[in-house]
């Protein structure tokens, strides 16, 4: 069984809301070298916003494990048969 892809997504997001600043954190998330998508936390509004960089799209979320799933979606090596 492979290790879950999701825990270390988790944990980055996780960071973000525990840092104490004011200011809105940010993170980037790669596949194969190239951005797919930049995270930003805004403490104050306890949200979540995820740039879709392949799509141009911005979504909000209040939910850290749907902002998981949807950078996993994005940041994921396609999935083979032969497994």
């Amino acid at each position: 069984m492979k290790p879950s892809q999701l825990i270390p997504i988790i944990r980055r997001l996780e960071a973000m809301r525990e840092d104490q600043s004011d200011e809105v954190q940010v993170r980037r998330f790669e596949k194969d070298g190239k951005e797919q998508c930049i995270v930003r936390y805004d403490a104050k509004s306890k949200m979540y916003e995820l740039e879709d960089r392949t799509a141009q799209q911005t979504y909000e979320f209040d939910n850290i494990d749907y902002v998981a799933v949807e950078i996993l979606e994005l940041v994921q090596p396609a999935t083979s048969t032969e497994d």
